[in-house]
């Protein structure tokens, strides 16, 4: 045999043995088995991935596409008039909901473990639309005292333009302050499970325990937390918001907001015990039910949608609703960095000469240390408050000294930041007020990112270097 057709021999050879013979066909094949498209009972890390997700029909598309659409098809007469009148869920226009949006609210009520949520274009957006579905003009809001600055000056400003008034508890631990605040016209309890920016954590339980007691509806803000650290459903929540700006979207690159329905809270109970919820209590028109008699579990969610983001229309851009459920697919995974980080630069810095304290619950020398190791396990978020000899001019140097850490609001990004929050978040605020909150002229907020611990640490190290 040639040299020639020897090889030949041999490569037929190789390209048998590389390709196996087929099998023989099954006489029945067995049918492939239906994705999940119930993911209850699934653990965290499995729904952040995958809850409120579906297959697209028409193309295969893995990933949940954008929907970029203004409105909607009727599928015949008679479906428009089910839909404008309330007796369909489907929506009319995207202003009441979108697909895109729809998978990012299915999943966070996953995660949260609400029955539905509502996704709205900002966080201040979800707070507000949270407050006007409970309370009108006359009623009072009250709330925990140490809340982010932005919410304050939205009570203080806005909500007391449309005849809503907020009292504030600054002892959460004195149920006969408590009592003082909740009057007859008092329609919720609002806090938030890790205030912005000193990290002084709510005992959410005690404060659930107040709100059952009263008959309130008790609304967190559970942005600084998330639900991969606390759920507030679970410690007594009826009502939980969110900034997805922040952590749960996580980059930085998109505004929004969402508002969790816990489909807990008695309603009817509330209604016979003098508290007032139209909204969701009492029939719109004759010949329709209220969205209770809806709706049930999700009442509350749907008068947010309908009665609220539908009127006034704080809705969220599809496309920002498609980078929050992509966020969300590695919330935990970004968290327990970030909160390691945190844990490592919290106590690095109470170490040192230049700082006068360090407000970060996790740390043992903590006040609320306690609270923070029941329900939060010592993890207690990335955002803390940390001051600095000096008064503002020590701030100034410390924070002009460093360059990693960006100079900038905005908390719960990839990237670390700082702001000093007396001549930004807390500017417009009286000086007793500031002095009760504990916002002194050396004290900045951090807000701890993904970056290298060590680097971060060098970069704080360089800025303390500047303080005198």
């Amino acid at each position: 045999m040639s040299p020639e057709l020897a090889a030949a021999e041999l490569a037929r050879e190789a390209g048998a043995a590389a390709t196996p013979a087929r099998p023989p066909a099954a006489s029945a094949p067995s049918p492939a088995e239906p994705p999940v498209d119930d993911w209850d009972g699934f653990g965290f890390d499995t729904r952040q991935v995958h809850a409120g997700e579906y297959a697209d029909l028409n193309t295969g598309l893995r990933v949940p596409p954008l929907a970029l659409s203004a409105g909607y098809v009727f599928d015949d007469f008679d479906d428009q008039v089910d839909r404008f009148a309330g007796r369909s869920i489907d929506p009319i226009y995207s202003r009441q909901g979108n697909p895109t949006n729809g998978v990012a609210e299915a999943r966070l009520a996953s995660l949260e473990g609400g029955t539905v949520a509502v996704a709205v274009s900002s966080g201040q957006a979800a707070i507000s639309s949270a407050l006007f579905a409970l309370a009108q003009h006359g009623d009072r809001i009250v709330s925990t005292a140490s809340i982010y600055g932005g919410t304050r000056i939205l009570f203080g400003r806005s909500f007391k333009r449309f005849g809503i008034e907020v009292d504030y508890v600054w002892d959460a631990d004195d149920d006969a302050e408590w009592d003082r605040a909740i009057g007859p016209d008092t329609r919720a309890i609002y806090t938030e499970t890790i205030p912005n920016p000193r990290n002084d954590v709510t005992d959410l339980r005690r404060i659930a325990a107040v709100a059952a007691r009263h008959n309130l509806p008790l609304v967190v803000d559970n942005t600084v937390g998330t639900p991969a650290l606390i759920r507030p459903f679970e410690h007594g929540a009826s009502i939980v918001v969110h900034s997805t700006t922040k952590f749960l979207s996580g980059h930085g690159a998109s505004i929004g907001g969402a508002v969790v329905d816990g489909g807990n809270f008695d309603w009817e109970a509330a209604e016979r015990a003098g508290r007032s919820y139209p909204l969701i209590t009492r029939a719109p028109r004759p010949g329709l039910g209220s969205m209770l008699d809806r709706f049930g579990s999700g009442a509350y969610a749907r008068a947010v949608r309908e009665a609220v983001v539908n009127d006034i229309g704080p809705s969220l851009a599809p496309f920002n609703g498609f980078l929050l459920h992509q966020g969300m697919e590695t919330l935990s995974l970004r968290m327990e960095r970030h909160v390691d980080s945190s844990l490592r630069i919290a106590a690095w810095l109470e170490e040192q000469p230049e700082v006068e304290s360090v407000d970060y619950a996790g740390l043992p020398s903590h006040p609320l240390h306690g609270i923070a190791r029941r329900d939060y396990s010592g993890r207690t978020g990335s955002v803390f408050g940390v001051t600095v000899r000096g008064g503002i001019d020590g701030a100034r140097d410390f924070v002009n000294g460093l360059r990693v850490f960006s100079r900038m609001t905005g908390i719960g990004d990839t990237r670390s930041m700082i702001i000093h929050p007396l001549t930004s978040t807390h500017a417009t605020f009286a000086g007793e007020i500031n002095e009760r909150l504990g916002i002194t002229p050396g004290l900045l907020r951090l807000s701890v990112g993904l970056e290298s611990a060590d680097d971060l640490i060098r970069d704080l190290r360089a800025g303390l270097d500047r303080v005198r």
